[in-house]
């Protein structure tokens, strides 16, 4: 199949069927195979084409009327039509005259030639999505200076497209380049007798020109690559890089690199791109639902989509694969021509037993970690804590002796496991599979011999036969409510190294005291009794977690339980007392969220030294705290949101001298105390819900956090240890009085959200005060503008709220309209987006009035800030904070950078959920030193109200998402 077609289209070009026939024929290899088409419209312009008006079209007309002598001839009409349209959208050459006609060959010539440069690479023959992704990344490399080297790291997980995304790369730029080398398969390569020397030899080879190159030992090939990098430009690429002494034998460092030079390396493991500090680290992306079927379906069907009656089934293999290319690409060939029987009995098996060839790939990186402890930590992660929080997870795993600090930390680097929103642990699917594999295979036959039970019908299997082993670590198993099945607790007598445990809704009968002594985890979701028995508690449990249950008390005696650091009770609405906390001396963190019975903390909650977390929100029969409470001095974070009958916090909470976090919403709290102030370390309280409060209560509050100078109550409360740190005050309140001093005298405030109910209005003194706000962050500032003013625009995008993936999607369109000079119309680009509303203002703050969209509701921002700056600086280094001030309900918000990062979703969704129409809102960016703003937009999301969101990105995306394009 030809590599390139020429079509040459004329006026009369549809008089001759042939070449009807041809151009539909050349037309279809390009959509299915990419073929490269070169239209040159001779004479005849390409819109007469593409719509068929002019002599074109009448010729086309022509040919119609001759319907009845063709068979076939609607089909075959739409099939032309097609091809005439497809055609004259591409790009080609359009000659007008015969005095262009030489000038228009050399062109066409050149670019051909271009095209089959032997030095480009052979990709796949489906570069699906590929052609995207590879500009994002050459557009990062041309806005590098070429003063210096460039080095950029493509890293991801096996068969996620690194080695393809850098071949596309290559053949895109390494014209620009006279001398280049791409090393491939460099992993597999080392391995060889004479692999390392090779590659050495063949680095050199592609770079000084020559079909020979003899070099004689690792270091003599060192001294050469040095010399021949450093005294030339090259284009480099190292693929499938996965050891540090691969880079130090073929790139040792940057010296050894000329300035201008492009150094791309590809690797599964993030920590060997540190010996070249790179400028930039790319992670790969699985690709989304409609990149996958198009991929897949190319493979399956030959096609870009899958054939009517398959479309179901080939959602299903798409949505296994995980958006891998490498499994889309083996999966779509394997059921190429197969039956719907056939796919069938595949797809029941790939959920039990992996596809090999994807499995192969993925296990390099597995068989890869340096030992037993590595490799045992991921397959815990496989069976058991995918979706968990990371810090729970290594207190658990560090129990079982496995050093899961840095164990996770190289698994994350070796793209096994990712930390998601939130900090909990993410994993593909395939790699799960993959782990959960490797288990199965070391005794396929006898599952009473893994190390690991997870499946159904084996763990019903080894439990009610009694066939367990001493070889069983890990066990999981979930029974609907409405189960039947009760196992006996001997079944576990011979689990002597059992560390994990995962119940949900199971029953046991007879003695706890089988359970075995190992175990460091115990969940068990719905656990039956109504009070646990004495012996059901291992010595060495790390985290003990019975959400739902039945319990009614945790135990009747103390338990000491020396090593427990984590405690869940939650949702359990028979609970009436907390456990006896007298022997846990090292527990960290207290979950008895949404106990509706419990009516009273035990007082030996004050013995708790090491306690970090507690939360008791919807416990709504608890009336107070005992006074032990407030001896906590390690406590870090306490929820009472929703303690509806507690209606004090006492005095003693300046005791508490560690607390950071206090959320008490929706209780009865008559009085704050204003000891609270005293508080060193404190920095978010949320009191909002409160009813039927005096007027004055929140006021003092506040001017209690004052100098005692400015403090108009100073009289009645004086203080002399304010708090200095706070970050957040989320409060509501009937009457606020004066919020221009309240702003203006907070000591270190970081964030203030103040909500006024009905009285407080807005004065000129509020205005002034916003105005001061940025005033005091930015007048040093503006003393740099004429020296950063010759530095090109750069944009910043915050994103806010849940259409997190727009912000990549349109980052380039939205710069490209701010820059336009005189242009405030930006057209967003897709169909399937929410509607939009687009405000633009100049400098630094941005007004707008939130506009009526029928049926729609706002659902997210993207603020788009352009700006210049010193090469050095960058907006996600600068940026101090963003205000938000919407006049008509009366409220502001302040975000520092330092705060933003650690708001949850929910909160940034309350922010744009505030909005309504006809507010009134100003919106004001705040940048440090050397950064001067010169546009500002926002960009107001709206979405139907049932709720149609956009997928956030897997990605460890926050809830405010930076990105900065130079």
């Amino acid at each position: 199949m030809s590599r390139i077609s020429i079509v040459v289209i004329s006026e009369n070009y549809t008089d001759s069927r042939w070449c009807l026939d041809e151009l539909a024929e050349i037309m279809e290899c390009h959509r299915r195979f990419r073929q490269v088409v070169l239209p040159v419209f001779h004479y005849v312009e390409p819109s007469y084409v593409r719509h068929h008006r002019g002599a074109f079209g009448v010729a086309f007309q022509r040919r119609s009327q001759q319907r009845s002598y063709i068979e076939d001839a609607d089909y075959l009409f739409q099939v032309w039509r097609r091809a005439l349209r497809d055609a004259a959208n591409l790009a080609g050459w359009h000659l007008k005259s015969k005095s262009e006609q030489y000038h228009v060959i050399q062109r066409i010539v050149q670019d051909v030639l271009q095209k089959l440069d032997n030095a480009s690479l052979s990709i796949t023959d489906y570069p699906v999505g590929l052609q995207s992704r590879a500009q994002d990344v050459i557009r990062l490399l041309k806005a590098q200076p070429r003063t210096a080297c460039t080095v950029l790291g493509i890293w991801g997980m096996g068969g996620s497209g690194k080695s393809t995304l850098a071949k596309v790369i290559y053949n895109q730029i390494h014209r620009e380049f006279s001398d280049k080398s791409f090393l491939a398969d460099i992993r597999e390569a080392w391995g060889t007798n004479r692999g390392q020397i090779d590659l050495q030899e063949q680095l050199l080879r592609g770079i000084l020109k020559v079909k020979k190159m003899k070099i004689h030992s690792i270091e003599w090939g060192k001294a050469m690559i040095k010399k021949t990098l450093s005294g030339t430009t090259a284009l480099l690429v190292l693929d499938d890089v996965n050891k540090d002494e691969q880079l130090q034998a073929l790139c040792r460092s940057r010296t050894w690199i000329c300035p201008g030079s492009v150094v791309i390396i590809t690797t599964r493991d993030v920590r060997v791109l540190d010996a070249l500090t790179p400028d930039h680290v790319i992670r790969t992306k699985e690709m989304d639902e409609s990149e996958s079927l198009e991929l897949f379906s190319f493979h399956a069907f030959k096609k870009e989509r899958p054939r009517d009656d398959f479309i179901k089934l080939s959602k299903q293999v798409v949505s296994h694969c995980g958006g891998l290319p490498l499994a889309l690409e083996v999966l779509g060939s394997y059921l190429h021509e197969r039956t719907k029987q056939e796919w069938t009995s595949v797809l029941s098996k790939i959920e039990m037993i992996p596809n090999d060839r994807v499995q192969e790939k993925l296990r390099i990186s597995f068989d890869g970690l340096s030992d037993d402890m590595e490799r045992g930590i991921f397959l815990d992660i496989c069976f058991f804590f995918i979706g968990k929080e990371r810090t729970y997870v290594t207190k658990i795993l560090d129990g079982c002796g496995l050093y899961a600090e840095i164990g996770i930390t190289v698994l994350i680097e070796r793209s096994l496991i990712k930390v998601e929103k939130n900090n909990k642990l993410g994993m593909h699917d395939l790699l799960r599979d993959m782990g959960r594999e490797i288990v199965r295979e070391r005794s396929p036959e006898e599952p009473e011999k893994r190390s690991h039970l997870w499946f159904h019908d084996d763990v019903l299997d080894v439990l009610t036969e009694h066939t367990a082993t001493k070889t069983i670590e890990g066990l999981t198993l979930k029974l609907p409510r409405s189960s039947s099945v009760r196992i006996s607790t001997k079944a576990f007598e011979k689990m002597k190294r059992l560390r994990l445990l995962q119940f949900d809704q199971v029953q046991l009968d007879g003695d706890y005291g089988h359970l075995p002594n190992h175990l460091k985890w115990v969940y068990w979701a719905g656990f039956p009794l109504k009070c646990t028995p004495d012996n059901f508690y291992p010595k060495n449990v790390v985290a003990i977690d019975l959400r739902h249950s039945n319990l009614k008390i945790a135990w009747k005696e103390p338990q000491f339980l020396e090593r427990l650091k984590y405690l869940n009770l939650s949702h359990s609405m028979c609970l009436t007392n907390t456990p006896d906390f007298s022997k846990l001396p090292n527990l960290e963190k207290l979950i008895l969220k949404d106990c509706p019975s419990l009516s009273k903390v035990h007082k030996s909650i004050g013995n708790l030294r090491k306690i970090l977390f507690i939360n008791l929100k919807d416990c709504k029969s608890l009336r107070n705290l005992p006074r032990m409470f407030y001896k906590l001095q390690s406590l870090e974070t306490l929820i009472i949101s929703g303690c509806s009958k507690i209606d004090k916090l006492e005095e003693d909470i300046v005791q508490m001298e560690s607390m950071t976090t206090l959320i008490a919403n929706n209780t009865a709290v008559k009085q704050v105390p204003f000891s609270i102030v005293k508080l060193k370390s404190i920095g978010y309280i949320s009191l909002c819900g409160y009813e039927g409060l005096p007027c004055d209560v929140f006021p003092s509050l506040i001017w209690s956090w004052m100098s005692p100078a400015l403090n108009p109550l100073s009289s009645i409360h004086s203080f002399g240890g304010m708090s200095s740190s706070l970050v957040s005050m989320d409060i509501h309140s009937r009457n606020l009085g004066d919020l221009s001093s309240m702003l203006s005298s907070l000591s270190k405030l970081r964030s203030v959200w103040v909500q006024c109910r009905s009285e407080c209005q807005l004065t000129q003194d509020f205005r002034r005060i916003l105005d001061e706000l940025y005033d005091v962050n930015v007048t040093a500032m503006e003393t740099y503008t004429l020296q950063i003013s010759r530095h090109p625009l750069r944009s910043l995008l915050i994103g806010m709220g849940i259409y997190y993936q727009v912000i990549n999607t349109l980052s380039n369109s939205i710069s490209q309209g701010l820059n336009a000079c005189g242009s405030s119309d930006i057209i967003l680009p897709g169909d399937n987006y929410p509607c939009w509303s687009a405000h633009i203002g100049e400098g630094h703050s941005l007004l707008f009035e939130v506009p009526q969209v029928s049926h729609c509701h706002p659902k997210g921002m993207i603020l788009c800030v352009i700006y210049s700056s010193n090469p050095e600086n960058t907006a996600d280094e600068c940026l101090i904070g963003v205000l938000i001030v919407n006049y008509t309900k009366c409220f502001i918000q302040l975000y520092k950078r330092d705060t933003v990062s650690s708001l949850k979703d929910e909160e940034w969704q309350d922010i744009v959920s505030n909005l309504a129409p006809h507010d009134k809102v100003e919106i004001f960016v705040v940048f440090g030193h050397g950064l001067t703003v010169q546009k500002t937009a926002l960009y107001l999301i709206f979405g139907e109200s049932t709720d149609r969101k956009m997928e956030a990105s897997p990605k460890s995306m926050t809830p405010v998402s930076m990105l900065v394009n130079n």
